[in-house]
């Protein structure tokens, strides 16, 4: 009798993407940050690690690369990051090490973090939660660290996306693949987080519900717990997975639209590298856009705290021009129109 449809699953998923990772292994250069052998001297078992919170999604993620790494001659190993936020979260992150490690996985790390203020508290986690994800890799060599987000929470980066009238690449939610050199996998994406939860409870795994995830105070915690709700009463079942096939379709789309937007950004720039607006003008909008945000960026813009409407600003200056002055942009950045040029740089 084999496992559980659930606990089979979440290894299938895993067992996919282990295979991508030993795949790139193989004919890739070593991980960012790493010295070490060449390429053909490197060793032959990559290490992966698991994100681990110790909620279900991340425990099945866990017990799942536990089971199906050593079968291809993969290394596991996991990390949990202690937030501070929340008392005893010392203690809670020590437990989920233990558990790591009972499930087999070697090497397993506890980080703690300081988490700021900037972007606001969920925006803030997550950045002080990837830097030691980062950090945790290129100091263990990691292949790869595998994140337990689910179909649902898919769905819920659509609808936030949405509600910040971000365009299409806010839609495309989280990519399977990310970060430096493809870092992060998200196994998941294709799996509701009832199956996650089931696997473990057949496994007698314990599981640790954050409740900060059922705090209205946060965005998504709101999102899940009363909009998603709302959403499918009025609309029925299977708003999730519609959200979820927009996210691909929305990502396909965003994809090539980059890709058009690199290939004529040369065309419309002059022999100083200044853009031409009258150039810039003739593109369709989605791609012109696409070159403005880039150059900004460039300039030193940060990416997470240019908006929509930041671009719209900069875009007027080439479609709606009636001698407007400069537009600030964040980081200090400045866009302005010089003799039928587009000039951005630090103010």
């Amino acid at each position: 009798m084999g496992p559980h449809p659930a606990v089979a699953a979440i290894r299938l998923a895993v067992r996919h993407v282990l295979h991508d990772i030993l795949n790139d292994h193989r004919t890739s250069p070593e991980p960012p940050g790493l010295s070490g052998p060449a390429p053909h001297e490197r060793p032959s078992s990559p290490l992966v690690l698991v994100a681990c919170s110790g909620g279900a999604d991340s425990m099945a993620l866990a017990s799942a690369l536990a089971f199906e790494a050593p079968k291809l001659g993969i290394r596991a190993g996991g990390i949990t990051v202690d937030h501070g936020l929340q008392p005893g979260s010392d203690l809670r992150a020590d437990e989920v090490a233990l558990r790591l490690r009972e499930l087999g996985l070697d090497p397993v790390d506890s980080v703690a973090v300081t988490v700021g203020r900037e972007g606001g508290p969920e925006a803030a986690a997550r950045d002080a939660r990837y830097a030691a994800l980062d950090a945790a890799a290129v100091r263990h060599g990691a292949a790869a660290v595998l994140l337990g987000h689910t179909r649902d929470d898919q769905a819920e980066t659509v609808l936030l996306g949405l509600a910040r009238g971000s365009g299409i690449r806010s839609l495309s939610g989280m990519a399977a693949v990310s970060g430096a050199a493809g870092r992060y996998r998200r196994p998941f994406l294709q799996l509701d987080r009832q199956t996650a939860r089931k696997a473990c409870m057949v496994q007698s795994l314990p599981v640790w519900d954050d409740p900060h995830n059922a705090d209205p105070a946060y965005t998504r915690s709101r999102l899940r717990h009363e909009g998603l709700p709302a959403l499918e009463k009025a609309l029925g079942k299977g708003v999730v997975e519609a959200l979820a096939r927009t996210a691909q379709l929305s990502r396909d789309d965003a994809d090539a639209l980059d890709a058009w937007a690199g290939q004529a950004e040369a065309s419309v720039r002059d022999a100083t590298g200044l853009l031409e607006c009258a150039k810039l003008y003739a593109l369709p909008p989605a791609v012109r856009r696409r070159i403005l945000r880039r150059a900004a960026i460039e300039a030193g813009a940060p990416a997470g705290s240019l908006f929509a409407r930041h671009i719209e600003e900069v875009d007027r200056l080439i479609t709606g021009w009636r001698g407007q002055g400069a537009i600030n942009l964040p980081g200090k950045v400045v866009a302005q129109r010089q003799g039928g040029r587009l000039v951005i740089r630090q103010g």
